[in-house]
């Protein structure tokens, strides 16, 4: 095989398959849908979770546990993640966070977790501070500030109830 032989025969711009088109075309008569049932029929549509007429697995496996649909997302970092990225006496905000790559997804509120050493002296502005990270972050010299969440509990529920 060479180089030049890759491509040959090979069609890139096919044809529809026209089918339904009489019996001489090898496809007329039913159009390739067999005969009678959901299938064959026009409008034909089928759930996702469908399976044959048993009972789906969605419905068959047990449902456990409670998802809290206005519970806030919390974006959670640690100081010592902090530590090797920013140098001493830098202001660190969420959106400082977004902006270097450490949050990469949708997040309500940031909160500072204690794992690992502070020997920097930081600014950190967050929505909620553990109090093991807050020791650190004072022993090393720096200060926290809470800041109020993006929105409360009881504005999503508002917004949730109102749309």
């Amino acid at each position: 095989m060479n180089l030049n032989d890759i491509n040959t025969d090979v069609e890139t711009n096919r044809g529809r398959k026209r089918i339904g088109r009489g019996l001489g075309s090898g496809w007329g008569k039913t159009a390739g849908k067999g005969h009678k049932g959901h299938k064959s029929r026009s409008g034909y549509w089928k759930k996702p979770t469908f399976q044959g007429g048993m009972m789906p697995m969605v419905r068959r496996v047990p449902k456990r546990g409670f998802f809290n649909k206005f519970a806030a997302d919390v974006f959670a970092v640690n100081v010592g993640d902090l530590e090797p990225l920013f140098e001493a006496g830098t202001e660190i905000t969420p959106e400082l966070l977004q902006q270097t790559g450490i949050i990469k997804c949708r997040f309500d509120e940031l909160k500072i977790l204690g794992d690992g050493d502070v020997t920097k002296k930081f600014k950190v502005v967050a929505h909620r501070v553990s109090e093991s990270a807050k020791q650190k972050i004072e022993a090393a010299g720096g200060s926290v500030t809470i800041v109020k969440a993006k929105r409360t509990p009881e504005e999503r529920v508002a917004e949730k109830n109102k749309g």
